[in-house]
């Protein structure tokens, strides 16, 4: 039976309206939705949070099916991930990607608007398994099949990459991919991106640049603040802050591989809200001003884009929605929320970019840098049945790391599991801090600012 021509009219009309809605360019910021943490709020009251903050986005780090339920019907774009796991499969069974993406877009899909799948994230940083590098392209070349197989042409495929990327990042005229990856990798990645018309996604975090160069490179020029002190390039550009500097190094290292014309997303950008007591500027009121600057700059109108490409948007994802207190390593790594995991904010932020740093209240002004000494010690909260193992991971690290705990020796007594535990922490993370130790231990460590040497047991100190 032929369909009424009114009928048709409206439902012409409202494929037209699903077709724009998929391709027209969205000014909105996103949000980085990381689950790394014991005391998180539901997932329907973080999508609640989501909302009532006014993210257009939202990107998750896996396919979490609570999750993409719970954003069916709220208009918000979504980025899903391939885990870095999956890779492998992936890549070499197109059989397989049909199952993936079946089930974790088709199934949701258009209730939940995902527009973007990532595969993997952050591969190429990743140097103990480096066979998984050579397998990344072809499994998006994988997943990209498994759209078109279901019709889903729109939905744009990438990975997210972090700066380490480059060999080569200053000044940014000089950027260049890394020679390991240059030739085998990138190139053919970015002739999958080109041709498929997706993005470059970067994770940029103009917060470590600085932290490890605060002598020579300002915080104003890292945070967006105001300065007299601009970088021209040897090109002739001229940069007023780090941010700009960082993602046109991103694009000189493209454009020397062929690929100039390669949109950008960011990722991942923040700052962290706090830290180990040694780690400079993790702080609220830095956190605040950059996340609040970096919003409006990348919502002006008209696009403001970098000096390399001026007036392009540049889709931005601020990491993360909640502090998350599961992750590993220093201590800002868990310090990057934008929320407690009880949902309240830890500042002001306002993420349409509508207000000004004059119309928000004041901040809690930033406690000066800890300049004392500093030991690392098992927290007060540490799992002590867990302590066996770090212990022996801490030992095991050589330069005669836990000899003084041994039978005999000035820091056996007391013997117990915590004391020995932590002289073992201390004097890992005093021989290796400056070579990439933290004082974490899976949370069962801490840094103090009181000595816990005793008469006879010295706990080193470098």
């Amino acid at each position: 039976m032929p369909i009424p021509a009114p009928k048709v009219f409206w439902l012409l009309l409202a494929i037209l309206g699903v077709i724009i809605h998929a391709y027209a360019e969205d000014y909105t910021i996103g949000v980085d939705y990381g689950q790394l943490g014991d005391n998180l709020p539901s997932t329907q009251e973080a999508i609640h949070l989501i909302q009532r903050m006014k993210a257009g986005r939202v990107k998750i780090y896996d396919t979490n099916p609570e999750i993409l339920k719970a954003l069916s019907h709220t208009g918000i774009k979504v980025s899903v991930m391939v885990k870095n796991e999956d890779i492998a499969n992936v890549s070499s069974n197109q059989s397989f990607a049909n199952k993936w993406v079946k089930n974790n877009v088709v199934y949701f899909y258009p209730a939940t608007r995902i527009n973007i799948i990532l595969v993997g994230n952050e591969i190429l940083s990743d140097y103990s398994n480096n066979q998984t590098w050579y397998q990344l392209v072809p499994a998006m070349l994988r997943i990209r099949r498994a759209l078109l197989r279901y019709k889903l042409h729109h939905i744009k495929v990438g990975t997210p990459l972090a700066m380490d990327v480059l060999n080569t990042s200053f000044p940014p005229s000089s950027g260049i991919f890394r020679d390991d990856v240059a030739e085998t990798v990138m190139k053919p990645m970015l002739e999958f991106l080109s041709r498929t018309r997706s993005y470059f996604f970067i994770d940029v975090y103009p917060y470590f640049a600085w932290s490890s160069d605060s002598n020579n490179i300002s915080l104003e020029y890292a945070n967006f603040g105001d300065h007299d002190k601009n970088y021209t390039d040897p090109n002739g550009l001229v940069y007023t802050n780090l941010l700009d500097q960082q993602l046109d190094a991103v694009i000189a290292a493209m454009s020397k591989l062929g690929y100039e014309d390669i949109r950008l997303v960011i990722a991942e950008t923040g700052w962290p809200n706090a830290g180990d007591l040694n780690q400079l500027g993790a702080n609220i009121f830095n956190a605040a001003h950059y996340n609040r600057r970096i919003i409006r700059r990348m919502l002006a109108d008209p696009p403001l884009g970098t000096p390399r490409r001026p007036n392009q948007f540049i889709p931005t994802y601020i990491f993360s929605l909640f502090n998350e207190n599961q992750k590993t390593g220093l201590g800002t790594e868990r310090h990057w929320g934008l929320l407690y995991p009880n949902g309240s904010r830890l500042y002001e932020i306002d993420l349409t970019g509508e207000l000004q740093d004059s119309e928000y209240k004041p901040l809690p002004p930033p406690p000066p840098p800890y300049k004392g000494k500093l030991w690392c010690v098992v927290d007060a909260n540490a799992n002590v049945s867990a302590l066996p193992s770090a212990i022996t991971y801490a030992c095991s690290q050589g330069n005669n790391t836990c000899v003084a705990i041994q039978p005999g020796k000035p820091c056996y007594q007391p013997n117990t599991v915590i004391d020995h535990a932590s002289y073992a922490f201390n004097s890992y993370w005093q021989q290796f801090k400056n070579s990439g130790g933290t004082c974490y231990f899976n949370g069962a460590a801490t840094l103090v600012t009181k000595d816990p040497s005793s008469k006879i047991c010295r706990y080193p100190f470098a």
